[in-house]
């Protein structure tokens, strides 16, 4: 089956942003208190996505050559255009997927990209716009290789990737609720926004849940999955908040906090850590560091003032 995704989501651009419209509008109208919508930052979610779709179109002129190497070298089948191959393509991608986006979560280098998507507190369709322009460096491109291996051409690899994004889109809204009555089994196979906004969420019940891209059997087989709990609405953001609206710093700041921990390190396992461990660990660093600098600051104030009170006992007359 062959087909141009770009195009396909180029076509689908003034759907999104109808989406957007009648999203911002609809929210305004019943959630008037909410404000679950705002003006910077959209903006700063767009020129996220613009920044990425350009460092993107520079980075596929450099990995398609690297897919397009293990195809002619390594691919253990060839598949004929159509729909079975389409299928298997679609299934295979979006099991890689899941590992991609669950090692996102799970390695602070993986994380240093993908923390750009989640760092708004907000949860709407403009969210979904919310990207990385450092996905290639972090190595997103890589979780795609065994796909060529296993014989899909590179530009239908590169089709499909965009497909499953493009429908991830939809999934970012408050608007919609959980599924229920006879559409229910609709959350047991594809992921919806119930489900996706769990995966926002940074309560400690959610926080690192609902991996799914499209397919969320993948969290029902691999334990990452969790309900939505109406009576425990999810809080948006991310543990470290980040508190800007300018899209440089939303792009760059783990990157920046990142090196900081790594030069800061005193053991060669820390550093390794602070590049690799999950997230969470450098929250918990960022807190030992904090808590030892403010008992040094302490000591050191009752240090001075054991010295003032001291140097008064000896020199009374200074108190006249």
């Amino acid at each position: 089956m062959q087909f141009d995704a770009e195009l396909l989501l180029l076509a689908m651009a003034p759907v999104f942003l109808a989406c957007i419209g009648w999203e911002a509008w609809h929210l305004r109208r019943t959630r008037p208190g909410a404000r679950l919508y705002s003006w910077r930052d959209t903006l700063c979610n767009a020129a996220l996505a613009l920044m990425q779709q350009a460092a993107d179109k520079l980075a596929w002129l450099a990995i398609l050559p690297v897919y397009a190497f293990f195809y002619d070298h390594y691919r253990v089948h060839i598949w004929q255009a159509g729909w079975l191959s389409f299928a298997l393509l679609f299934v295979a991608q979006d099991l890689l997927y899941y590992v991609f986006h669950r090692c996102s979560h799970r390695v602070r280098w993986l994380w240093a990209a993908h923390v750009v998507h989640h760092s708004s507190e907000r949860m709407n369709f403009s969210t979904a716009f919310r990207q990385s322009l450092m996905y290639p460096v972090a190595g997103m491109w890589l979780f795609w290789i065994p796909l060529a291996v296993l014989g899909f051409p590179p530009k239908q690899i590169v089709a499909i990737v965009l497909i499953n994004l493009g429908f991830q889109f939809f999934v970012h809204t408050q608007a919609i609720g959980k599924i229920g009555g006879k559409f229910a089994w609709i959350e047991y196979v594809f992921n919806t926004p119930s489900i996706h906004r769990v995966h926002h969420a940074r309560n400690d019940r959610y926080i690192d849940r609902n991996y799914a891209g499209v397919l969320v059997i993948w969290d029902r087989l691999f334990g990452s999955y969790v309900d939505e709990d109406l009576r425990e609405p999810p809080v948006y953001g991310i543990v470290e908040p980040l508190h800007t609206y300018n899209p440089l710093r939303a792009t760059f700041h783990e990157w920046a906090s990142m090196a900081r921990d790594f030069a800061s390190a005193r053991s060669v396992p820390d550093k390794l850590r602070a590049l690799f461990a999950p997230p969470a660990w450098a929250a918990d660093y960022h807190a030992r560091r904090m808590a030892a600098s403010t008992a040094h600051t302490t000591l050191n104030d009752n240090e001075n003032n054991n010295k003032a009170a001291l140097s008064a006992r000896r020199r009374p007359w200074k108190i006249l």
